[in-house]
């Protein structure tokens, strides 16, 4: 479906009447792309209709004369209107989430929690899991996701095997300390974990999420996880599991 929207961007000119509301433009796009369109909402700006698929965000006029790819800024204020939008669409329901799954950490009062989706051969994670030494008062819940190579899967299925699984996976991404042992315990988790980042429309590690329900796909600088940590604090009902604080 992608590949047929970019190529529209790229070199289609539709020839419609203009269409009355975003039910309207929903159907005649998803009529042209032959498939399932998330969302179209019309804009405030020049009489565009914001199209969500796959993840991104297209715009287009009424009449789908043209289809615009790329972000959408505000001439007063400047802000990226299309990045805030991604924000808010892709955004879950974070009690939802299956923590049972994830490797638990805890760090001072443990007030702030996030979760994250990582690969362990994942050089943007690893970095990340340095970065993120300097944070305090957080719980981090780790999801396992091996979507790189074979050899992680291999790596994420050693880490979940491990007596301490928190320690296993810092001493791999922080220290370089391969994991030890066959993986040869119940590993269920990581098959679910992958198969839920894939329900969640995760494509790269790492993705984090906050209680918000908000998202942050890469490795983002700490100074915007700890804003984030603060912005999105609240009295979510997190289910405790077997706490690990790492060294």
């Amino acid at each position: 479906m992608l590949k047929t929207l970019l190529s529209l961007v790229l070199a289609i000119v539709f020839a419609h009447s203009a269409l009355a509301d975003e039910t309207d433009v929903k159907k005649a796009i998803e009529a042209k792309l032959g498939g399932e369109v998330a969302s179209v909402t019309k804009t405030g700006y020049l009489g565009l209709y914001e199209i969500y698929v796959d993840g991104q965000i297209f715009y287009a006029d009424e009449n789908l004369s043209v289809i615009l790819a790329g972000s959408l800024i505000d001439g007063q204020t400047m802000k990226n209107v299309t990045a805030d939008r991604i924000q808010k669409l892709s955004a879950i329901n974070f009690s939802e989430l299956p923590l049972e799954l994830a490797i638990k950490q805890v760090r001072g009062n443990g007030k702030r929690v996030f979760v994250t989706f990582e690969d362990p051969n994942c050089g943007y994670c690893k970095r990340l899991a340095k970065e993120m030494l300097h944070l305090d008062n957080v719980t981090l819940y780790t999801f396992l996701m091996p979507i790189l190579s074979e050899d992680s899967l291999e790596k994420s299925r050693r880490i979940w095997c491990a007596a301490d699984r928190a320690k296993a996976w810092n001493d791999w991404m922080i220290d370089g300390k391969t994991p030890e042992g066959d993986g040869g315990c119940d590993t269920t988790a990581v098959r679910k974990t992958v198969a839920l980042g894939q329900k969640m429309k995760i494509t790269g590690t790492p993705t984090l999420f906050f209680t918000d329900g908000t998202r942050i796909p890469g490795a983002a600088p700490l100074a915007q996880i700890e804003e984030r940590l603060d912005e999105s604090i609240t009295p979510a009902a997190i289910t405790p599991t077997a706490t690990t604080t790492p060294k």
